[in-house]
């Protein structure tokens, strides 16, 4: 399958129970309160505590950082895509598809990385992902630069117009004979 779902945080439930989603990724500000929706399995669910911003040092916000891209590639590797990936934050813009394209690259790593950032786009015409999520992930998938090339290549997604969740593959599209 390797479905990945993104959503905005009031969108989680419906969506999670939609998709039959067993497993999920929360991106979300620390302290920040939420219910887990009850498909998804407490041992299955990931919590990063972390704020959408694009560099350190900005005092009480909390920063991406390694730790945190480390625990999405741990987290995705071992996604067993049976069911979809719900990956969410709070608006679904930002940190929840930067997530999910180092997720996919994880689970897929021999995948073309202008190829994903285009299926993303496809998938929502708003998405911009986090630039430090991108850079931090480019540099621990190995991905010598290519990552972060793609996602410039795809620009600025457009205006934020309200919750728009979408769902795009973690693996390549298959090549026609």
């Amino acid at each position: 399958m390797g479905t990945i779902i993104v959503a905005p945080l009031g969108k989680i439930a419906e969506l999670a129970v939609r998709h039959r989603c067993r497993e999920m990724l929360s991106l979300i500000a620390p302290q920040q309160n939420f219910h887990r929706p009850a498909v998804i399995a407490g041992d299955r669910h990931m919590i990063l505590g972390v704020n959408d911003i694009a560099f350190a040092g900005t005092g009480r916000l909390v920063a991406p950082g390694e730790e945190h891209v480390d625990a999405i590639i741990g987290f995705a590797r071992a996604w067993d895509r049976q069911a979809p990936l719900l990956v969410h934050c709070q608006m679904g813009v930002s940190r929840s598809p930067a997530a999910a394209l180092i997720a996919a690259l994880a689970v897929a790593p021999d995948q073309d990385d202008h190829d994903l950032a285009q299926r993303l786009r496809r998938a929502s015409v708003q998405a911009t992902p986090n630039a430090r999520l991108i850079e931090i992930g480019d540099r621990m998938l190995g991905r010598g630069g290519r990552l972060v090339a793609a996602v410039k290549a795809i620009g600025r997604g457009a205006d934020y117009v309200g919750d728009s969740p979408f769902s795009f593959s973690a693996l390549p599209e298959p090549v026609a004979p």
